[in-house]
């Protein structure tokens, strides 16, 4: 099944998950799993959370951030993947002067 990102509309949100500044997403859902591309602007971020359910894998496009995973500060630039197990901690910071692009897949998890 082929996912057009450029037919799903951009959404704004400021300050996702108690973090700061615009978070630009094109989400896909099948009402469980979510796939989306992603903007954050400079000096945005996406606050602190848990994953209960779900994990998530994050690919960088473009620009230069910080995944902050359990404690750990992760430096990240394009190319890179993180990865963040169901029932851990992270946050997204783009702490570079132009916007931050990713990739993310957020899979549900069942039969626990």
């Amino acid at each position: 099944m082929k996912i057009d990102f450029s037919a799903i509309p951009q959404q704004q949100i400021e300050g996702f998950k108690g973090g700061r500044g615009l978070f630009e997403p094109r989400m896909f859902t099948d009402g469980h799993n979510k796939i989306m591309t992603a903007t954050l602007a400079s000096g945005a971020s996406i606050g602190m959370h848990t994953h209960e359910g779900t994990s998530e894998i994050v690919y960088i496009l473009e620009g230069e951030g910080v995944m902050l995973c359990d404690g750990q500060r992760e430096p990240l630039r394009p190319g890179d993947v993180t990865y963040c197990p169901e029932g851990h901690t992270h946050s997204l910071q783009n702490n570079g002067e132009t916007p931050l692009r990713f990739f993310a897949v957020v899979p549900q998890h069942h039969g626990k």
